[in-house]
């Protein structure tokens, strides 16, 4: 009898114990921490190089990046100023575990939306991704390069219709102003 008992406790027991790990909260993949660069508010100048979308022109902006989700996504909203008048715009970055990619979505308050993925590589991140303007598609790719404190960064990129010839499309300079708040 003893033995049953002791038997039917350690049943119990497993079970409950199952039960607990299925039943704790998820955490984001710990590959995901790569991202905390990005978080907190940030403001850059730069310029939009001549091409399919006009003239030069300087261009200045904030950009605030934070985690959401429960830590699993990086949400950073922006709004930039130009000759070509003001932009706001969101991206949701997500981390696809069982391919080890990071994924991005963009959506901008002209219709616009993009889609793409980063690279991480020490202090330099690049991003490669595809959007749309008025039906015509673009590929892009963009290269930011973190001082040693990651406190700011310079961004160069580049735009495409055809994935072979590349031309220069923004460069800019990225600072930190504020950190990301405390969880």
């Amino acid at each position: 009898m003893k033995r049953m008992a002791f038997a039917a406790g350690m049943v119990v027991l497993v079970f409950a114990v199952s039960l607990r790990a299925q039943t704790a909260a998820p955490k984001p993949d710990p590959e995901f921490k790569k991202f905390d660069v990005f978080l907190g508010h940030w403001t850059y100048d730069g310029e939009n190089k001549a091409g399919p979308f006009g003239p030069a022109n300087r261009v200045s902006g904030e950009e605030t990046g934070k985690r959401i989700l429960g830590g699993f996504f990086l949400q950073s909203q922006f709004i930039e100023k130009g000759a070509m008048g003001e932009t706001r715009g969101i991206e949701i970055v997500g981390y696809d575990p069982a391919n080890k990619t990071f994924f991005s979505n963009e959506y901008f308050d002209n219709g616009t939306m993009a889609s793409g993925a980063y690279v991480f590589n020490g202090s330099t991140v690049t991003y490669s991704g595809k959007f749309m303007v008025m039906g015509k598609p673009y590929m892009t790719k963009n290269t930011m390069i973190f001082a040693a404190d990651s406190m700011s960064f310079t961004a160069k990129a580049e735009i495409s219709t055809d994935g072979k010839a590349w031309a220069p499309f923004f460069e800019g300079q990225f600072t930190k102003i504020k950190p990301a708040p405390k969880k």
